[in-house]
């Protein structure tokens, strides 16, 4: 009979203390969004960045894109009977807007599949 006895005194004063020890846990389930999309886009810019250190002129259409990926912007155009493809990546944060815009990314020029040649001065330079 004692046994029972302590055994119901046991279980009740566990219930009552179990929501003062319970009190202080939180349980945090993928983080804070800033945080999360942060370390993404920062990511992107990084092997972006990293890709395009290692370009080198002359190289295929879908070399660099293959290395690469899909390009936030694509645009292509004809000029005195060359076909030109302008790739544009993002390679650097300018707004915290979580918008990718054509300034927050380095233009990659080709002309007829060949890489010609990257960034702003290139760009100006062919267009």
């Amino acid at each position: 009979m004692l046994t029972r006895k302590f055994l119901k005194t046991t279980a009740i004063a566990c219930g009552l203390c179990a929501p003062l020890l319970l009190s202080g846990c939180v349980v945090s389930v993928g983080g804070d969004g800033d945080g999360y999309y942060q370390h993404d886009w920062e990511k992107r810019e990084a092997n972006n960045r990293q890709h395009v250190s290692r370009l080198e002129q002359g190289m295929m259409l879908e070399k660099v894109t293959q290395r690469m990926g899909l390009a936030d912007f694509d645009e292509a155009y004809q000029q005195d009977g060359a076909n030109y493809r302008i790739l544009y990546y993002r390679t650097q944060r300018i707004t915290d807007d979580g918008v990718t815009t054509k300034d927050e990314c380095t233009p990659l020029i080709f002309e007829n599949g060949r890489l010609i040649g990257w960034g702003d001065a290139a760009l100006s330079s062919y267009r």
